[in-house]
């Protein structure tokens, strides 16, 4: 198995984008079981997380989370995570976007690190009103907790996420993020 996934993580270096696509599928799907290779990538996928190219970043950001959620019994991700965290704020909006957008993963490989994640996100909205895209990143953050309510069944994490909501003061937005986690 790690001679193949070390050949899948080869293919995202191909310039054939079909070949990286099949490879970036065939990686996310392989981890959404607990797998005995995380640590054989940790490293190289922490170091890509300030590569020149936003698409491997965020897909790095991706793997990572996608690995944490069920393969990090030694919980590196609490030594790491600030290296993460900051590709959230990527000068590149898309690249931040969706890394913001996959964060969330990592609050389901335990309590701690659900803290973590819940306790960065809701900072974030009451922070990000300096930030560009605003509404963009407030939008992801609510549906980023709405993912984490439902996948842990805790009803706590949704009513933080209203109360972020009731400190909207523009109403059209403020609707928009209750219709993310009706």
């Amino acid at each position: 198995m790690e001679e193949e996934i070390i050949q899948l993580f080869n293919n995202l270096d191909e310039p054939n984008r079909e070949i990286q696509n099949e490879s970036y599928d065939k990686i996310m799907r392989i981890m959404n079981t607990p797998v005995d290779w995380t640590y054989l990538v940790w490293g190289k996928l922490i170091n890509s997380l300030t590569h020149k190219d936003g698409h491997v970043r965020v897909r790095s950001v991706q793997f990572l989370c996608a690995l944490v959620a069920k393969s990090d019994p030694e919980e590196r991700v609490l030594e790491d995570f600030l290296k993460i965290w900051a590709v959230t704020y990527d000068e590149k909006i898309v690249t931040a976007r969706y890394s913001l957008q996959s964060i969330w993963r990592i609050s389901l490989a335990g309590q701690v690190q659900k803290d973590l994640i819940v306790a960065r996100l809701a900072k974030r909205f009451q922070t990000c009103i300096e930030e560009k895209n605003t509404t963009l990143i407030r939008y992801d953050i609510i549906v980023s907790l709405k993912k984490i309510a439902e996948a842990t069944e805790d009803q706590y994490v949704l009513e933080i996420a209203r109360k972020l909501i009731d400190k909207e003061i523009d109403q059209k937005h403020k609707e928009k993020y209750l219709d993310a986690i009706k």
